[in-house]
C-alpha cells in the first residue's frame, strides 16, 4: 500500500480479481511432405493457397503435401504450419537456374530459374523482337525441345514489358532471380540457356526422417514448439511408400510415432491415412492385424479421394487427411469444437478411390475407421466420427477435441495463478474464473445440462487443499464437465395401430 505524506485526492487503479479465460483455436493443422522447394526441415505458417505456392511451389508429382494443402483450405481451413520433407535423393538437388549473356558478353544479363519438376529439360532462348528496338527482345521458353510459351517485345526497363514483371505473372515454367545490384542489363539476342540439370537418384528413406528430432526441430520434433498446432497429417507418407522409399514396417514407424506426439503434446490430434487401393477387407485386416492402433488422439479416414489435378486435368487420387483437416477447421468456425465434424461435404472430392455400402461399414466403423460415403443427390460425406481408442469414454472425436480445447484454454488463461499467496481468497477467484470459462462453453451448446450446475462443476477449497498440500506448493482444482455426443445412431421404432386408436388416447 503506498504512503500518503501529503494532503490531498489521490487515485488508485486496483484490480479486480478476475482475469478472464479466453478460448484458444481449435484449427491450425500441421502438415508433413514433400513440395516442388522451398525451405527443409522448418515449419513455415502459411495462411491460403497462394502463401503455400509462393514459398512451396505448385503441384507436384509424386507429391500429396499440395494435393492435402490445397484441400486444407478448400474446405474451410484458415492457417496451417508446413514442414517440408527432403526427397530422398543423393547428393545435392539438380541445377535449375542460369545465367543468360549480356550483349556485351563481359556480365550477365539476368539469372533465370526454372519452376517445373526437375524432370522437364527447360530453356530459354533470346530472340528478336516482334516490334524491333534496341532494348526489346523476345523470350521463347521450351519444354523437351518444343516451344511452349513465348513472351515478346520485352524489355529491362522499368513498365509493364518489363521481363521480371511479366514472367512473374504470366509464366508458368521459369522466373527472373532478382538482380542484386537492382538493375538487368539487355540480354545477347540468338542464345539458348538451359536449366535442366541432371536428375537424382532416388535413395531410401527413413522413418527417423519423418520423426526428426525435437533438439535440432525437424521432422515432428519441429511441431513441439508450436502451440497452436491442434491437428497433424503426414500426407506423403503413402508417396514414400508407393515410390518404394520406405516399407511397410517404416510406414508402421512413422504413424506411431505420429500417435506418440499428439499424446506427449496432449492438445492434437493425428489424421492418419490407410495405404491406396484397399477393399473394405483389406482395410479391416490393415486396421486389426498390420496397424491395431489403440489411441484417443488419433483417427482414421477412408477411403482414398479422388480429384481433379489443374496440372493434368486428370483425375487422382489422393489420402483423404489433408481434406478432412479443412472439413474439422470448417466445422469449429460454423459449428463449434464440440460438434462431431461428420455428415460434412467434402469440397473439391469428385469421387472416391473405393465406393462402400452400409453392410461394409458396419464391419468397420466399430473398429474406429471413419468412412467417406457417396450418397444419391446429397455429394461425398463424412460418414464417420470415431478415434482409435477401445476406451468408451473417448470414442468420439469431438469428445478428445473439445477437451483439448478446454485444457488449452485454461492452461493459458490461469498463469496468474502462480506464485499468488494459497489461500481462500485465490481459491475463490479461481473457481470465478473457471467456472465463468466454462458457463460460456456451456452455453455454445457443448455441455450437458439444463443448468450449469447440471453441466459443469469446480471445486477449489480447503477440501481439496490441506495444509499439507499447500506447504508442498500445491494448489489442487478439480473440474468435471458432461460433454455432449453425437447422435450416431439414430433409431425411429414404428409400430402399426389399430383403426381408432390413436383416437381414444
Amino acid at each position: 500500500m503506498p504512503n500518503y505524506l501529503a494532503p490531498g485526492v489521490y487515485v488508485e487503479e486496483v484490480s479486480s480479481g478476475s482475469r478472464p479465460i479466453e478460448g484458444v483455436g481449435t484449427a491450425v493443422a500441421g502438415f508433413i511432405g514433400f513440395a516442388e522447394r522451398g525451405p527443409v526441415a522448418e515449419p513455415v505458417l502459411v495462411t491460403n493457397w497462394t502463401h503455400f505456392t509462393r514459398v512451396f511451389g505448385g503441384f507436384a508429382e509424386g507429391a500429396y503435401l499440395p494435393h492435402a494443402v490445397y484441400g486444407f483450405f478448400l474446405n474451410g481451413g484458415g492457417a496451417a504450419y508446413v514442414l517440408r520433407l527432403g526427397d530422398g535423393e543423393d547428393g545435392p538437388a539438380p541445377e535449375r537456374r542460369a545465367v543468360v549473356p549480356a550483349v556485351d558478353d563481359k556480365r550477365p544479363a539476368f539469372a533465370v530459374r526454372a519452376l517445373g519438376s526437375a524432370e522437364e529439360e527447360i530453356s530459354v532462348t533470346v530472340a528478336e523482337a516482334g516490334e524491333a528496338g534496341e532494348d526489346t527482345f523476345r523470350i521463347d521458353v521450351l519444354s523437351g525441345g518444343k516451344v511452349v510459351e513465348t513472351f515478346d517485345n520485352l524489355t529491362t526497363k522499368r513498365g509493364a514489358n518489363n521481363v521480371a514483371t511479366v514472367l512473374s505473372r504470366q509464366s508458368k515454367l521459369v522466373e527472373l532471380e532478382e538482380a542484386r545490384s537492382g538493375a538487368l542489363s539487355a540480354p545477347k539476342k540468338g542464345t539458348t540457356t538451359a536449366l535442366t540439370g541432371p536428375a537424382p537418384a532416388p535413395k531410401a528413406l527413413s522413418a527417423t526422417e519423418y520423426v526428426g528430432d525435437p533438439v535440432e526441430r525437424t521432422g515432428l520434433g519441429g511441431f513441439e514448439a508450436i502451440d497452436e498446432i491442434t491437428m497433424v497429417a503426414v500426407p506423403d507418407l503413402m508417396s514414400a511408400y508407393q515410390r518404394g522409399l520406405l516399407d511397410a514396417d517404416g510406414v508402421k514407424a512413422v504413424q506411431v510415432a505420429l500417435m506418440a506426439h499428439c499424446e506427449l503434446m496432449s492438445d492434437r490430434v493425428a489424421i492418419l491415412d490407410p495405404p491406396p487401393g484397399l477393399n473394405s477387407q483389406q482395410v479391416r485386416d490393415w486396421r486389426t492385424e498390420f496397424a491395431g492402433y489403440d489411441s484417443k488422439y488419433a483417427t482414421l479416414y477412408w477411403p482414398w479421394v479422388q480429384v481433379m489435378d489443374p496440372v493434368t486435368g486428370n483425375r487422382v487420387s489422393v489420402p483423404p487427411s489433408g481434406h478432412l483437416a479443412g472439413v474439422w477447421a470448417r466445422s469449429d468456425e460454423m459449428r463449434g469444437v464440440h460438434k462431431a465434424p461428420a455428415n460434412e461435404v467434402l469440397r473439391g472430392v469428385v469421387s472416391l478411390q473405393t465406393v462402400i455400402s452400409r453392410s461394409e461399414q458396419e464391419l468397420l466403423n466399430p473398429l474406429g475407421v471413419n468412412c467417406l460415403r457417396a450418397f444419391p443427390g446429397q455429394g461425398i460425406r463424412v460418414w464417420g466420427a470415431r478415434t482409435l481408442s477401445s476406451d468408451p469414454e473417448w470414442r468420439y472425436i469431438n469428445v478428445r477435441r473439445l477437451f483439448n480445447f478446454i485444457e488449452e484454454s485454461i492452461l493459458n488463461g490461469t498463469n496468474w495463478v502462480v506464485f499468488e499467496p494459497n489461500d481462500e481468497y485465490l481459491w475463490e477467484s479461481v473457481q470465478r474464473v473457471i467456472s465463468a470459462f466454462l458457463q460460456r462453453v456451456w452455453r455454445s451448446g457443448a455441455l450437458v445440462g439444463r443448468s450449469p450446475q447440471e453441466a459443469f462443476f469446480v471445486k477449489c477449497d480447503a477440501e481439496n487443499n490441506p495444509p499439507e498440500s499447500r506447504d508442498a506448493g500445491n494448489l489442487i482444482i478439480e473440474i468435471g464437465v458432461a460433454p455432449v455426443k453425437p447422435a450416431e445412431f439414430v433409431v425411429f421404432r414404428i409400430s402399426q395401430l389399430p383403426q381408432g386408436a390413436a383416437l381414444e388416447e
